[in-house]
């Protein structure tokens, strides 16, 4: 398979980092539901612009829970990612507005690049269980988007297509996988 941008590169995984402000919830669990997922076919990372330092526990809860891989999670900046020995990064997409409006690093092999943004559930401050049902909205919003993302023939589109895929699924509804449209 070619990497979409790529010259000829013929090698699995596809390389995806999810980027938002804190990496600590949203970037997370996208990373680990891709992991999961990806079954050979696409590597999951997560990084964040000014990273807290920490996973948010009910992220984390969530996916124990759900027996989805936390191991390795922890909570980075994105400079991490925009070095020379850095993972080629074939996707980068932003999973919260506030990272999406920030200047992003210059990611090595140029990746194909959306926005997926979504509210935050660290940021619900009422009762807990209204916390609970922030991060199973957000995990289930980020479960349809990413099924959607797999099913796509990677490395069948040229990269414009692709492009135009990955930010039409950026912009499906958190509840309705099946408004996405390939």
């Amino acid at each position: 398979m070619l990497r979409p941008g790529g010259a000829g590169v013929t090698r699995l995984p596809f390389n995806v980092l999810f980027l938002c402000t804190g990496n600590s919830a949203r970037s997370i669990l996208a990373e680990s539901l891709l992991n999961h997922w990806g079954q050979g076919r696409f590597q999951g990372f997560s990084a964040g612009s000014f990273p807290k330092g920490a996973v948010h526990p009910h992220a984390l809860a969530l996916l124990r829970s759900l027996e989805l891989p936390t191991e390795g999670l922890r909570s980075k900046s994105w400079n991490e990612f925009a070095t020379p020995d850095a993972p080629v990064m074939d996707f980068v997409f932003t999973v919260c507005d506030q990272a999406a409006g920030e200047t992003c690093p210059v990611w090595p092999n140029q990746p194909i690049t959306a926005h997926w943004g979504m509210p935050d559930p660290a940021a619900v401050e009422t009762s807990e269980v209204e916390q609970w049902q922030a991060f199973r909205d957000t995990f289930r919003a980020l479960e349809n988007r990413l099924r959607a993302f797999i099913a796509l023939p990677v490395a069948s589109l040229d990269r414009m297509s692709l492009t135009r895929q990955v930010e039409a699924i950026g912009r499906m509804r958190p509840d309705s996988p099946e408004e996405y449209a390939s």
